[in-house]
């Protein structure tokens, strides 16, 4: 058999999977790019972005996102909708693959990373095809700024996190852990973000883009309040806010939990000294806490926590019996969860009891064990 013919087999495989998968059920989903398709439409149009009339799927990001999604608008509705899933699907396999090889010093095989990091992250990835969501291509950003801060281009670090600010706004927190070690690389994420910030005028005017910026402001924060409770937000604020409902206490102790994180995550800074690679684990860290921070933190959103997953996944066998113990039920109750495993009722309880964010926190802490024992 030609040495060609094994490297073919998976990559044919996904596509095949990718094909049929498209066609039986995706092209009648993926809403959330009908969002970012109308959003650029209107975009490109000059007209206005935020409208309450949409409903549930109104518009929530930064004006330039909108335009960065112009192509698509620029193509018939099925056809932009089969690229944006093919470009998905093939940021995935990146992604994945970008978070194996830049953990350092790995114990295990590359293909065994991946293949159990698609048994536990498997749900998160396929959920967020189905929506046509934006967090595969935000997650490729920022480990592509790992990965240039590990070859010493901080500075392209900086400026593909401020690109992936324009994704998702929740990537702003990597700036200041970007400042904190590397301190002037973190100028060029500015530049990279004030020019996004500006780049709307171009079509709608200074004051037309200012008009924008505060519409976009007054529609997250108006919309936030409602979406707390929701099933599958995963945050801190729903944790206690399902615990103990919409009060003033759940609030306070909400912003206590997000503090203790932040703590967790200058504690494992401040221990960087101890290890030769430090970054990825801190940049791990932070992806995996993302959605947990976010009061809209969807429990798909964890699909950012992919290089965590695998940092554990990779230094399992360096954990005590009580750390693998607690590891592998927190990746167990994350990742193998599943609607259709649990069924409707007793799945619905499981996420109001935010099973799935007490798991994420465990496999946080865990993971500032690692660092803690100097072991990544």
């Amino acid at each position: 058999m030609p040495a060609w013919v094994p490297r073919l087999f998976w990559p044919l495989l996904v596509l095949v999977i990718a094909f049929v998968a498209y066609q039986t059920r995706i092209q009648h989903e993926m809403v959330d790019f009908e969002v970012y398709r109308t959003a650029a439409e209107r975009a490109l149009d000059g007209v206005q972005l935020y409208r309450a009339t949409d409903g549930h799927y109104q518009f929530k990001y930064l004006p330039a996102f909108a335009l960065l999604m112009a192509p698509f608008a620029l193509v018939d509705r099925e056809a932009a909708k089969v690229i944006w899933f093919a470009l998905s699907a093939g940021l995935l396999t990146a992604f994945v693959r970008w978070s194996v090889r830049a953990l350092p010093e790995r114990e295990r095989t590359e293909s065994v990373l991946i293949w159990l990091t698609l048994l536990f992250m498997g749900k998160f990835y396929a959920h967020e095809l189905i929506l046509g969501q934006t967090n595969i291509l935000l997650g490729v950003l920022l480990v592509g700024a790992l990965l240039a801060v590990q070859v010493d281009l901080p500075g392209l670090a900086g400026a593909l996190i401020g690109v992936a600010i324009f994704v998702k706004p929740y990537a702003l927190i990597l700036l200041p852990w970007l400042a904190f070690s590397y301190g002037t690389a973190a100028l060029s994420g500015i530049v990279v973000l004030t020019a996004g910030l500006v780049l709307p005028a171009i079509f709608y005017g200074w004051n037309g883009n200012i008009q924008l910026l505060v519409d976009w402001f007054r529609t997250v924060t108006e919309t936030t309040g409602g979406l707390v409770l929701a099933t599958d937000n995963v945050s801190f604020t729903a944790m206690w806010g399902k615990w103990l409902g919409a009060t003033p206490t759940a609030t306070a102790l909400a912003t206590v939990t997000t503090g203790a994180a932040l703590g967790l995550v200058a504690t494992v800074w401040v221990r960087r000294r101890l290890v030769t690679n430090p970054d990825y684990l801190e940049f791990a860290l932070l992806l995996l806490l993302i959605p947990l921070f976010s009061p809209q933190g969807w429990d798909y959103v964890l699909l950012l926590g992919t290089p965590a997953v695998v940092c554990l996944l990779d230094r399992w066998q360096t954990m005590s019996r009580a750390w693998k113990t607690t590891t592998g039920i927190a990746l167990a109750v994350m990742g193998l969860t599943t609607f259709d495993l649990m069924g409707r009722d007793l799945y619905m309880r499981f996420m109001m009891l935010s099973g799935i964010s007490v798991a994420a926190i465990a496999a946080a802490v865990s993971l500032a064990n690692l660092r803690w024992r100097s072991v990544s």
